[in-house]
């Protein structure tokens, strides 16, 4: 057997961590880690002890690890949204193969910047839309394309995002506010709209966007309320984002207190999320201490937030086909939901705790239940599906199953509708594309 493929990892929080990294600790034969950049020293240090590093193998910035010479074949970057192009350009240019975390970038100049970048040096630069790598996926692709619906005419696509994780990443969290991150229909709907690009071969045409920050404003509640749950809040014990209910309480978490109870889990584990963001320590103590004094036990009515809780985009393809987008953050469940209706049959479709997928067929009334891997953990699959995929691609056994330049259309969308949304107007795309100036590099 070969030996393992050698990896760096620049940015080590979550993502970085525990989708990727984690790949590496059930695939020792597979792959290792040899360095890490990450200036927090809880995690750099976690993560040196998971992967046996030693302090030479330690860099507190993705510059110092990258002036050492390269150390690998290929780096992960898994930074915060406005920190991918720099490292990311910088690693292709040392020689290494990159995975990029998605958005690929919070600006059009940026991923236009990286594809550049990975053209230049005829690296590979692969970007995290885990969702085409997990069997659900995979499988709704192989129904469409394998032209059982007839011709489609219309789709709807659905990212519900449940009230605790969006008042948990879009209004405490990272991805809160726009001038600290990026718009929320990229941040989260990257993934969708990739998704909706490889399975409609047809090119969208027009595009247009509504949506607002409706509900998590400080006009929602009057003076009384606190900025804090834990300031004594009168409306705490029955608030739905209470920090107290979510962080201490669980009571959005019913499957962990059930694993925990049954001696399945930790839930003092460093590696539980969401509760790893919140605190090195996880503890309930250590929990509590972080919403008393943490971003993450601000009132939802009283933190600095301004990304939307819900947005729409409509799309014409060129073939004629409708396409309707839903994102929202007031889910009782997180889960998308899709439909696509074809002149011979229609699909109904949902991803999540639980998922399916069926086919009515118009001929003759029949449901078609088709078999899907039921596969939770990590995007139903899709984190780990992705790191098997980009190693061999590494290896050089495999073309990726996906590229920047095919990325880039999702981002593209993404942008368009942000700008329709905030202008109020229909875009054309063939002609945003020209006016970013992107045509001469992506067609």
């Amino acid at each position: 057997m070969s030996r393992p493929l050698e990896l760096v990892l620049i940015g080590a929080g979550s993502r970085g961590t525990r989708a990727y990294a984690s790949y590496a600790l059930e695939h020792p034969n597979e792959v290792r880690f040899v360095a890490v950049a990450e200036p927090d020293p809880i995690r750099r240090q976690r993560f040196a002890d998971e992967h046996d590093l030693d302090e030479a193998q330690c860099f507190t910035s993705w510059e110092e690890l990258l002036a050492r010479g390269q150390m690998g074949q290929a780096a992960i970057v898994t930074t915060q949204d406005q920190m991918h192009v720099a490292p990311a350009i910088a690693a292709l240019e040392a020689g290494y193969d990159v995975l990029l975390e998605k958005p690929m970038a919070h600006t059009l100049a940026g991923c236009v910047e990286l594809i550049q970048a990975a053209e230049r040096t005829g690296r590979i630069l692969q970007i995290c839309h885990v969702l085409r790598y997990s069997p659900f996926w995979r499988t709704l692709h192989e129904v469409l394309d394998s032209g059982r619906l007839g011709d489609i005419i219309t789709v709807e696509h659905r990212e519900n995002v449940a009230y605790w994780h969006m008042a948990h990443s879009f209004v405490r969290g990272n991805w809160r506010n726009e001038r600290l991150s990026s718009p929320m229909i990229l941040a989260k709907c990257c993934h969708d709209l990739d998704i909706l690009v490889w399975n409609l071969s047809s090119p969208v045409q027009r595009l247009s966007s509504v949506g607002s920050l409706l509900h998590y404003r400080a006009e929602t509640v009057g003076p009384e309320i606190p900025l804090r749950c834990t300031d004594g809040c009168p409306i705490e014990p029955q608030c739905p984002f209470s920090a107290i209910s979510i962080y201490l309480d669980l009571k959005p978490f019913p499957q962990l207190v059930a694993d925990a109870q049954a001696g399945k889990i930790d839930l003092e584990a460093p590696q539980i999320w969401p509760f790893t963001v919140l605190t090195p320590d996880v503890s309930r103590a250590g929990r509590r201490q972080a919403i008393e004094n943490g971003p993450y036990g601000r009132c939802v009515y009283r933190c600095d937030n301004d990304v939307v809780d819900h947005q729409v985009v409509t799309m014409e393809l060129e073939s004629g086909t409708s396409v309707v987008m839903v994102m929202h953050g007031h889910s009782n469940e997180e889960h998308r939901s899709m439909r696509y209706d074809g002149t011979r049959a229609t699909l109904r479709a949902r991803f999540g705790h639980e998922s399916e997928i069926t086919i009515h067929d118009h001929g003759t009334d029949k449901v078609e239940h088709v078999p899907v891997a039921q596969k939770v953990a990590g995007h139903g699959g899709g984190d780990h599906g992705l790191m098997g995929d980009f190693l061999a691609a590494v290896r050089g056994e495999i073309p990726p199953l996906t590229s920047a330049r095919a990325s880039l259309e999702s981002h593209l969308l993404a942008f368009a509708a942000e700008e329709a949304r905030l202008n109020h107007s229909v875009i054309n795309m063939q002609e945003f594309r020209a006016r970013a100036e992107i045509l001469p590099q992506i067609r």
